[in-house]
């Protein structure tokens, strides 16, 4: 009798070990298979970001694979990744040139400007151009900067517009805008606006017009002696 209560309890216990080991292993299976999904969503949302400039070897580092790190991401989180983000009014983009970071372009056929960041990035604003007969090409430096620069229009403009004034106090109806970057010892400048209809178009005497928002962001980055290149 004793002999048969033994076996009893052994395999009472038997099988309440066989019944936590399955409940065990579905345990494991389940973290296994959580574990995948997480992964694959993070990868996926790699995939997605990774036409922007993040590498999506990057999600190995939450798997003890560290990425290496390259002068392009390192780039592209200074300008756009989150506590890092330095414009807000411009469109970071991949844009390949030798001239070197703080550099500017203007494409007059697009009408787009470009700040220079290296490593195959640039920060993109819309802009007003010349209008026909005004066009130029050439590469300037950035002589000196003002904020709500007074304007004093140059005389062969007074002659096409006599109703011109011959200086006209910074402030909102002013045409230089909010802002201006004078280029080299030449009559043009990049500039904000008082005509915000104008900007996309070709429009201007020979000048680079902004956005107010769009020039005040780009003149906080704009150091003097930049090269600007005007194409």
């Amino acid at each position: 009798m004793a002999h048969h209560s033994i076996r009893h309890q052994i395999c009472s216990v038997t099988k309440t070990n066989s019944q936590f080991g399955k409940g065990h292993k579905e345990s494991d299976q389940m973290e296994s298979g959580f574990r995948r999904f997480l992964k694959s969503c993070v990868l996926a949302a790699a995939f997605m970001m990774s036409g922007a400039g993040v590498e999506a070897a990057s999600v190995n580092t939450l798997y003890g694979q560290a990425p290496a790190i390259t002068a392009e991401k390192v780039a592209y989180q200074a300008a756009v990744l989150p506590g890092f983000t330095q414009f807000k009014r411009g469109k970071v983009v991949r844009f390949d040139t030798k001239l070197k970071p703080g550099s500017v372009i203007v494409r007059t056929q697009t009408n787009k400007l470009y700040y220079v960041l290296g490593s195959g990035f640039a920060v993109q604003y819309r802009v007003a151009t010349a209008k026909k007969g005004f066009e130029w090409q050439g590469e300037h430096t950035v002589s000196s900067k003002a904020k709500w620069p007074d304007w004093r229009p140059p005389q062969e403009m007074r002659e096409r517009k006599p109703e011109l004034p011959e200086f006209m106090e910074g402030g909102p109806e002013n045409p230089l805008g909010a802002r201006a970057m004078y280029l080299g010892s030449s009559i043009y400048r990049i500039h904000g606006t008082n005509e915000p209809k104008s900007i996309g178009k070709a429009a201007s005497s020979g000048c680079i017009r902004m956005f107010n928002d769009d020039v005040t962001e780009l003149f906080a980055h704009v150091k003097l002696g930049a090269t600007v290149v005007v194409r």
